[in-house]
């Protein structure tokens, strides 16, 4: 038997997993749609992980989480390691690629810039405010046009003349888009414009003020889209890379720091109670949040609890002591 290591990825769209081996090699991969109910997109990812390693010799030992809600599956898990998106998608992306200088993010809902020196990110920006440079923007504009989402890049490379699409907004994007289709823009001409948008709008917001240095790699799903990848070379001036697990960066690069940690050999309870992963543990509670605003101070803090079953094991939001919530866990 050889050891591996969980990763999960969980964003407010897609919660992504992998399972690595001893020779830090992605030996299962999983990505499935949020839909709003991260704990149980975790399960599901889990589960088609622990499918795709049976048979395998590989016993899942530690596991890391990362995300929007790192903290709740990590919490569910019983992972040893829970860390911010910056850190996992640097420590992922640098592990495959040691020269990578700038890493070019897009997700569903947000996206982020990494600065990498030396194989440290040293400077980064996110933005999650304006959705008009993300995968869910592309997505309703797909269908607005009756295309599939994934088949927008293989179209955007047939245009010989990309619309102009205002990329400031969504709402301003979406009232060019109509435009556009009403006067009669090839189709191909529009996806492509809208494909220059994205890359537009990412490069004017999130990469404002930010050295964008080669070698860079694109990652997020939406760099599986072959159009917003062309913008960006045609945008930069310089080739982007896109590896073929840059969606599962985030999921990958937690799955790495649980390797650094090592066994997870002292858990009392959970998944991770006998040495190694019991993915029916999982099944067997039922993990709930509830939120209370702590008014032990002027801070009035509102303070996230974790419970499995009806036993607190884990909380976060309190800014002193004073809001700190016993655990059983």
């Amino acid at each position: 038997m050889t050891q591996g290591y969980l990763g999960i990825d969980i964003g407010s769209i897609s919660t992504k997993g992998v399972v690595i081996d001893e020779n830090r090699n992605i030996i299962a991969r999983s990505y499935l749609w949020t839909e709003g109910n991260p704990t149980e997109a975790s399960r599901n990812v889990v589960r088609e992980l622990e499918q795709q390693v049976e048979g395998t010799g590989v016993q899942i030992v530690g596991a890391g989480t990362t995300g929007s809600a790192r903290r709740l599956v990590g919490a569910m898990l019983g992972a040893s390691v829970i860390k911010n998106e910056i850190t996992a998608h640097a420590v992922g992306t640098t592990y495959l690629h040691p020269d990578v200088r700038t890493i070019l993010e897009i997700g569903g809902q947000d996206s982020k810039i990494i600065c990498v020196s030396g194989g440290i990110a040293v400077d980064y920006a996110m933005n999650t405010l304006c959705a008009a440079g993300t995968g869910s923007f592309l997505s309703s504009q797909a269908h607005r046009l009756g295309v599939e989402v994934e088949e927008f890049g293989d179209i955007a490379l047939t245009s010989k003349r990309p619309a102009n699409i205002a990329a400031r907004c969504t709402v301003f994007a979406e009232s060019d888009l109509v435009h556009k289709i009403q006067v009669g823009y090839a189709r191909e001409d529009i996806i492509a414009g809208l494909c220059n948008a994205v890359a537009s709008n990412y490069l004017n917001n999130v990469g404002k003020g930010k050295k964008i240095e080669a070698p860079v790699v694109f990652q997020g799903g939406v760099s599986k889209n072959a159009g917003v990848v062309h913008a960006f070379e045609e945008q930069l001036g310089m080739p982007v890379a896109v590896d073929p697990d840059g969606h599962l960066m985030g999921a990958f690069g937690a799955a790495l720091l649980a390797a650094d940690a090592g066994p997870i050999t002292n858990a009392e309870s959970g998944p991770f109670a006998s040495g190694t992963f019991d993915f029916e543990a999982l099944l067997d509670f039922d993990f709930k949040t509830r939120e209370v605003e702590c008014g032990k101070c002027a801070n009035h803090c509102e303070i996230i609890c974790v419970y499995r079953d009806k036993d607190i094991i884990d909380s976060w939001g309190n800014r002193c002591d004073r809001g700190a919530v016993r655990t059983t866990a």
